[in-house]
């Protein structure tokens, strides 16, 4: 087979390795399912949220130095935000604790690291494929 046969199909490797991690960069991101329960049981309140404990959940992360910072930055006292906290009602106060447990400090790290190691490894294969090594002395 000829040269000009090799350098093609180097070149085809190359451009399928560079689409396949574009195309794993734009993972989507992970999603859960879980059951609801039916608005009859909802209404007699046996599978409701529980007030106290979501109260509980928001009371500690606002206990945060960053968080009631952040807050007074807004212009909102303590006494204001506890006051706004007890108008809301038994859902709404299930729905941030749990938006509040949702979230990740510092973010995803487990996609960077994943793109991160596939570009190294692309990397790598495009240098064996061209023939380069690389010598690391000290």
């Amino acid at each position: 087979m000829s040269p000009s046969f090799y350098y093609r199909l180097r070149l085809l490797i190359v451009w399928v390795l560079i689409v396949a991690t574009i195309s794993i960069s734009f993972e989507a991101r992970e999603s859960s399912a879980a059951l609801l329960p039916s608005m009859a049981a909802m209404d007699l309140g046996t599978l409701g949220p529980d007030r106290e404990g979501s109260m509980k959940r928001i009371q500690s992360i606002l206990e945060s130095r960053l968080i009631v910072q952040r807050l007074a930055d807004f212009g909102l006292t303590p006494a204001e935000i506890t006051s706004r906290l007890n108008q809301l009602s038994d859902q709404q106060v299930h729905e941030i604790a749990t938006q509040l447990d949702a979230l990740q400090p510092g973010g995803d790290a487990l996609g960077t690291v994943v793109v991160l190691l596939v570009i190294a490894i692309l990397v790598v294969v495009l240098l064996q494929l061209t023939g380069h090594k690389i010598i690391i002395t000290k």
